[in-house]
């Protein structure tokens, strides 16, 4: 496997509130996080931090994960765990209440992929036959598009298209979507905080994530395109491509 995660301030933030990166268990198994904090005086930024570290802590520890079945129960344990951790460090600091931070979180094997969220942070996977969200956004602007109450080109513009109706550490319990999907060669998975969603469309996500061009240096086109259109959040985002070596069927690194 090849992964990159790249994040950026963008152009009107004064700091990054997002956190993230790739980490690997005692297996060679992958981790990816993005998380995407929130709340005032920098406390987003203690969130999402918070979140990464102790998701990361828990999969270093990890002697590996055999089935889906127990891949999904690890990240809903630790999951859980890490939001009553986030929690209470909000209820013993004045500075820190209200913070919490969206996640996506994918378990990445050799043979398939666990994806957890919670929050409008994303999960796509692009294969042969398409390139597809697989994750559902937990915002109200979701929410009103499911109900039909406005389209998806009018959840672009929403005037409240960044309100998520679910977070990390905001509360004593949350339940993330979690899910597990089978992967081949080639298969390029992306992650991304809604700092780049925002401002660039599925469709010209796809045609990125198709192009010839290596993994990081479409990683860093899309932050520089979401730069280019306002930069007006941070915007963060991981890539894995699943490679095995010609002649040697083991997955690259």
């Amino acid at each position: 496997m090849e992964g990159h995660f790249l994040t950026d301030r963008g152009q009107v933030r004064s700091h990054n509130e997002d956190s993230g990166g790739i980490y690997s268990n005692n297996r060679g198994q992958y981790l990816a996080i993005i998380a995407d904090g929130m709340g005032g005086h920098q406390a987003g930024d203690v969130a999402s931090e918070m979140a990464t570290t102790l998701l990361e802590e828990k999969w270093r520890k990890n002697e590996g994960l055999e089935s889906p079945e127990e891949v999904e129960q690890w990240l809903k344990q630790a999951l859980e765990e890490t939001n009553t951790s986030i929690y209470q460090h909000s209820l013993e600091r004045k500075e820190c209440q209200g913070m919490g931070t969206t996640v996506v979180a994918a378990v990445c094997t050799e043979d398939f992929i666990t994806v957890a969220h919670i929050g409008d942070s994303r999960c796509y996977l692009y294969n042969e036959y398409s390139f597809k969200q697989i994750t559902e956004d937990h915002s109200l602007v979701n929410a009103l598009v499911q109900s039909g109450q406005i389209s998806k080109d009018d959840a672009m513009y929403h005037p409240r298209k960044n309100v998520v109706l679910k977070a990390l550490g905001t509360g004593d319990f949350v339940e993330p979507d979690i899910q597990t999907i089978n992967w081949e060669n080639g298969d390029i998975l992306l992650l991304c905080s809604d700092g780049l969603t925002d401002k660039v469309q599925d469709d010209e996500l796809a045609g990125f994530i198709k192009s010839t061009n290596e993994i990081e240096e479409v990683g860093k086109k899309l932050i520089d395109l979401a730069n280019e259109r306002g930069g007006e959040d941070n915007v963060s985002l991981i890539i894995i491509q699943l490679e095995t070596s010609v002649g040697e069927g083991e997955p690259s690194c």
